[in-house]
């Protein structure tokens, strides 16, 4: 396992350290802001986001984080394997409406072939909570 070294902080981190900081400032903005690489809108579109509903769910055995759902597409039914089962029972997740990344390949987990991701925020130290809808909204819808 490689140790960062003083050396490695991000120059972001840098500046800002070597700046004086109001209060208030300090206050609004993390010490450990992460400014990610900006993408264009052709890289955006590239991932293809739809909702699906979920059919079934169960807990993967031997694992506390894994959830094995059955979604239904609209035009297809899928597997995906979700890093959830800390957050949600089986029994919260049937019949919700999720979001997922349709056009991701295929990954085994746990011997489970996932073909997506459900997506949901994820605080750090937090459980994460699914992306959702406040109205009913058609499996398989493209979401932009």
């Amino acid at each position: 396992m490689e140790e960062k070294s003083p050396s490695s902080t991000p120059p972001a981190a840098e500046a800002s350290a070597a700046r004086p900081a109001s209060a208030e400032a300090s206050a609004a903005t993390p010490a450990t802001t992460v400014v990610a690489e900006k993408i264009t809108i052709d890289d955006f579109m590239k991932v293809e986001l739809r909702t699906a509903k979920v059919l079934t769910a169960e807990n993967v055995p031997n694992s506390r984080k894994l959830v094995k759902l059955s979604i239904d597409l609209g035009t297809e039914q899928r597997t995906l394997v979700a890093g959830i089962a800390e957050a949600y029972e089986p029994e919260q997740l049937v019949g919700r409406t999720i979001v997922m990344v349709f056009n991701l390949k295929p990954a085994t987990l746990m011997g489970i072939e996932s073909n997506g991701m459900v997506l949901a925020a994820s605080p750090d130290g937090g459980k994460p909570t699914l992306v959702g809808f406040d109205a009913d909204v058609p499996p398989g819808t493209r979401v932009r």
